[in-house]
């Protein structure tokens, strides 16, 4: 996808990646900076990191935006730099398919389902009675799921743009094979959430990985953005029913093994659910082919190359052979090397033979014709 157009070269993936990295900085410096002003100013207490706390819905819900900014700028960045349609950056048909997203959607929440489901019987995952999980109330629980249901899949979708879709396009720009391009993005797609466990680095890598491979596999991000929303929204949503539950800073990077183990399996069983749904309803999964340049053709004897002055003042499609003759396609002559009739004669357009004529000779010109 990222050879959409002929005007790849090497520097506008590398200037690219700059420009999302860069303006996704400055863009968080500068609302970092705002958020500050606006809370220091109202009253809001400080962090011990130096962040202004707003709360555990509005902490939730400035963090969320800030990973979601970086949608735009990829998408800026493929039209600016790619010098291609921003769409195609979604899929190999210029756009968010919105039917396939939904049958992946539909087959992401039953995994997700088996996920928390199997999570819930972990060894120690029962509620410690010193800090027993309290519930928020209903108030709190429905604002926090209105602003989360608004932001997460922004922010899921940011991700898988940036990572299954903006690097593995520019990484795919040097390599051969795309399946060696959804490597790289698999591992910075880890080292994103911050280092935890080994077992955790593994689960992320595995779920970038797995979702870079149906990227090229289903010729867009839909089947990505589907599992990642829900397991976002799920996962936000039962650490908003809790009290202090937004305000933790554990993530998917501290997993300990037996979680990283149900967590690769489910993103396995993902996959093949979506591989099956592939089958069965044939999503467009190529990008659509240039076409290729009209093959090459040797002219009729005399007639105009189209590199110099041409006699008859023709130098494009048709050419007439003689000032009687009916106009044949240009190139349309003789088997290259075969001898001309005996007789002197030259089977015309319309299947009688005429006596062959030269052409006109420009006025003050003499005859340049090859020998």
């Amino acid at each position: 996808m990222a050879r959409y157009t002929d005007r790849l070269a090497w520097w506008r993936p590398v200037l690219g990646t700059l420009l999302v990295g860069g303006g996704w900085f400055m863009t968080i410096l500068v609302l970092g900076l705002v958020a500050y002003g606006v809370g220091d100013a109202a009253g809001y207490p400080e962090l011990p990191d130096g962040s202004i706390d707003f709360g555990p819905t509005t902490n939730t819900a400035l963090e969320l935006a800030t990973i979601a900014i970086a949608l735009p700028l990829v998408l800026l960045a493929v039209r600016w730099t790619g010098r291609r349609p921003a769409g195609t950056v979604s899929s190999v048909t210029g756009r968010l398919r919105v039917r396939w997203l939904v049958w992946c959607l539909l087959a992401a929440v039953p995994a997700i389902a088996l996920l928390m489901g199997a999570l819930l019987f972990l060894p120690g995952q029962e509620p410690d009675p010193a800090a027993p999980a309290v519930w928020v109330g209903r108030r709190t629980f429905a604002s926090a799921m209105a602003v989360l249901v608004v932001l997460v899949p922004f922010q899921a979708a940011a991700e898988e743009y940036v990572f299954r879709g903006w690097l593995t396009q520019a990484a795919g720009a040097f390599l051969r094979s795309p399946w060696i391009a959804a490597l790289p993005q698999s591992l910075l797609f880890a080292a994103a959430h911050g280092w935890g466990t080994v077992w955790g680095f593994i689960d992320l890598a595995v779920f970038g990985l797995a979702t870079g491979w149906l990227a090229v596999r289903t010729g867009g991000l839909e089947a990505g953005i589907a599992l990642h929303v829900v397991n976002n929204l799920t996962a936000f949503g039962f650490a908003a029913a809790v009290v202090d539950g937004l305000s933790s800073d554990e993530t998917s990077a501290d997993a300990p093994w037996q979680q990283a183990v149900i967590s690769i399996t489910v993103t396995v069983i993902y996959t093949a659910m979506v591989l099956w749904l592939a089958r069965r309803h044939r999503p467009v999964s190529l990008s659509p082919s240039l076409p290729l340049p009209a093959p090459w053709q040797s002219p009729a004897y005399g007639a105009p190359t189209g590199h110099g002055p041409s006699p008859y003042g023709v130098s494009h499609q048709y050419v007439a052979r003689g000032p009687y003759d009916a106009p044949f396609p240009y190139g349309a002559s003789h088997p290259y090397g075969a001898p001309p009739p005996p007789d002197g004669h030259i089977s015309g357009a319309n299947g009688h033979d005429s006596p062959a004529q030269p052409p006109p000779a420009e006025p003050g010109a003499s005859d340049s014709r090859p020998h």
